[in-house]
């Protein structure tokens, strides 16, 4: 005969193997659950409204936060560059929130427009955006071919300070 066949078989203790697989599920899960926790807490990002946003308090100085709302008429003060800009976000519930971006607003980007500004709220009171978006809506229209009237001085006035941005 072979010597394999002098071997004994390997006992298999089924108690154990099921304590063991469940034991593993478990810490596997609770890795899992840390994991997850930890990274949604840190990667949240919160959008609110200027109401909400006041109402929040302290709780949003210093959270990440999407802002929507609409440009205050008569509230944008451009920066000296192309970047830089400042200006207020309300909403229809009679919030208003003063904004003050670092980068260079969007092309659409004027009063009455809907934007989100991701950034945080400051100490100071102030919204502290570093990106700025606007929203617009997706319908096209072809320029009125007949409409011959073209405001040059404020076509330029729109320009001003791109000249150096190349």
């Amino acid at each position: 005969m072979s010597d394999a066949a002098s071997l004994p078989s390997p006992t298999l203790h089924p108690h154990r193997t099921k304590w063991f697989a469940l034991g593993a599920l478990a810490v596997a899960g609770v890795a899992f659950a840390i994991i997850t926790v930890g990274g949604i807490g840190r990667n949240l990002v919160y959008y609110w409204g200027p109401t909400e946003l006041r109402e929040a308090g302290d709780k949003a100085v210093g959270a990440t936060i999407r802002l929507g709302g609409l440009v205050a008429p008569g509230s944008v003060a451009r920066g000296d560059g192309i970047s830089g800009v400042e200006f207020d976000v309300i909403d229809r519930k009679g919030g208003r929130v003063h904004v003050k971006s670092s980068g260079v607003p969007p092309q659409l980007f004027r009063e009455r427009i809907g934007v989100v500004v991701e950034g945080t709220m400051t100490p100071a009171g102030h919204f502290q955006g570093n990106r700025l978006m606007v929203s617009h809506n997706n319908e096209y229209r072809v320029p009125d071919e007949r409409k011959t009237d073209v405001n040059v001085k404020e076509m330029m006035r729109t320009t001003e300070g791109l000249e150096g941005a190349k």
